[in-house]
């Protein structure tokens, strides 16, 4: 063991190599108990210096605290690690290092995924999905015998519902949270060239004002969603209705200009995907100009679309603005039919719409699930208890070959790292056990060190007889 090594807490008992801490050393018999001389100590800081010396402990103490509490939380892949000299003592380690390896890769594909999972989260998550539409309506014959005005007067109702097919979710959507605006325009011949528009209540969907020929809701950041809208309206004839539904795109969509459509061979699209639609287009084309990478050199067709031969494509995002039309709303033709012996009084259209994919939601609870982070912290810390216990075994181990090989070279040694250690705690000042042979003081650094013992003696006594001087000469 090499020299200045200190003997392990824990190991087979050896007998006491000397008194315990706290208690006087021994010494040899027939020599004098050794007394430190006044000298010899460090001299001791004044009251106020302690209090500081107190104070700036105490706050490197919280630290200490601190950085153990913070470190014990996030432990470094380095004290996983075995020290070589076990991994040589032990060949089957090699083992628990092959695995380590594995760990760290999976540790930095998981991250990569994460990282991956939390960038796919900002771009939106659709999927297509089918929604039925249910159109239905009721005759309410006259009845001449009714207390009421309602009742006397035959009328008849529509009703517009719907539903997704095969939905899993356990909340269902409301039916309106899927369109923006809903639109009922009656026939113009039975109920007049009257253009107002009808507001729906938001609380039950129901249209009211039956005298009018167009019927409408729109979406407003109060409206509250309903599972379906019915209109009521007077009459005993059938009626001829075309229904306006404009879908809810989030987030929106456009409808491309004619020539832009037909240019990009898109029709409605988000203003993103257009962008870089066109972006692909100039790419493919090789529209860049080849100096000024800024600028865009357009072809016939983009100049017929942007009406300029050359432009920036920062530009295009502000061009878009006119070239961007709302998108075409869905179109349904219905008969309200009042004929008690027609069958065919509900029709049923799929349409195509977009709801959150499901995966995004288990992509979030994935990113802030903290079960599998805590199980994981737990194993990390029982592995790196285990490699402090395996160090800690590899250092008594040490100590007992080396003491089986050569006891007395080994007790001689340790004796002097406790002398050390001892000189370190008592604040001790040099070499007491050389300093007390006359052959120490036989070096030829004694004599330089008298000579500037008394000159720095001499430049004391001359300071103050300077000073004794200058006082009396005042």
């Amino acid at each position: 063991m090499p020299s200045g090594a200190r003997m392990p807490h824990q190991g087979a008992p050896m007998g006491p190599p000397g008194p315990p801490y706290g208690a006087s050393p021994a010494v040899r018999p027939g020599l004098p108990s050794p007394v430190m001389e006044p000298s010899r100590k460090r001299p001791a800081p004044s009251q106020q210096v302690q209090q500081q010396q107190q104070q700036q402990q105490q706050q490197q103490q919280q630290q200490v605290v601190q950085n153990r509490s913070r470190n014990a939380k996030r432990r470094k892949m380095a004290d996983k690690i075995l020290p070589q000299r076990i991994r040589e003592l032990v060949p089957e380690s090699q083992a628990y290092m092959d695995l380590l390896a594995f760990e760290r890769k999976l540790d930095q594909t998981i991250m990569r995924k994460r990282v991956d999972i939390q960038e796919a989260l900002k771009r939106p998550m659709k999927q297509k999905r089918k929604l039925r539409l249910y159109i239905s309506n009721t005759f309410n014959p006259a009845r001449p015998d009714a207390d009421d005005s309602d009742g006397s007067i035959a009328s008849w109702e529509l009703r517009v519902e719907g539903k997704l097919l095969d939905d899993p979710g356990k909340q269902k959507k409301k039916f309106s949270s899927f369109f923006k605006s809903l639109v009922i325009e009656l026939d113009k011949e039975l109920y007049g060239p009257d253009n107002h528009l009808v507001e729906v209540s938001e609380n039950q969907g129901v249209f009211t004002a039956p005298k009018r020929k167009i019927t409408h809701w729109h979406r407003t950041t109060t409206t509250q969603e309903t599972d379906g809208f019915q209109v009521k309206r007077p009459g005993d004839v059938s009626v001829r209705c075309t229904l306006l539904l404009m879908l809810d795109y989030q987030p929106p969509q456009f409808k491309l200009d004619l020539r832009l459509a037909r240019l990009l061979g898109i029709h409605t699209q988000t203003r993103s995907c257009i962008i870089q639609a066109l972006w692909q287009y100039v790419k493919t084309n090789k529209l860049q100009d080849s100096h000024d990478k800024e600028y865009i050199n357009c072809d016939k067709y983009f100049q017929q679309i942007f009406d300029c031969p050359r432009l920036k494509f920062s530009e295009i995002p502000q061009r878009l603005t006119n070239l961007l039309l709302p998108p075409d709303p869905i179109v349904i033709n219905h008969v309200i039919s009042v004929d008690p012996n027609d069958q065919k009084k509900t029709a049923c259209y799929d349409i195509d719409v977009e709801v959150e994919d499901p995966l995004k939601s288990q992509m979030s609870s994935f990113l802030l699930s903290t079960a599998n982070q805590q199980e994981i912290a737990s194993l990390d810390n029982k592995i790196h208890e285990t490699i402090e216990s395996i160090n800690q075994l590899k250092i008594q181990r040490d100590f007992m070959l080396s003491f089986s090989r050569d006891p007395k070279g080994y007790i001689q040694d340790w004796l002097k790292s406790q002398s050390r250690d001892l000189k370190l705690m008592t604040d001790v000042v040099g070499n007491p056990e050389e300093e007390r042979r006359a052959a120490f003081y036989h070096e030829p650094w004694s004599q330089e060190a008298v000579s500037r013992y008394f000159y720095c003696k001499i430049q004391q006594k001359r300071q103050e007889l300077e000073q004794a001087l200058a006082v009396r000469n005042t």
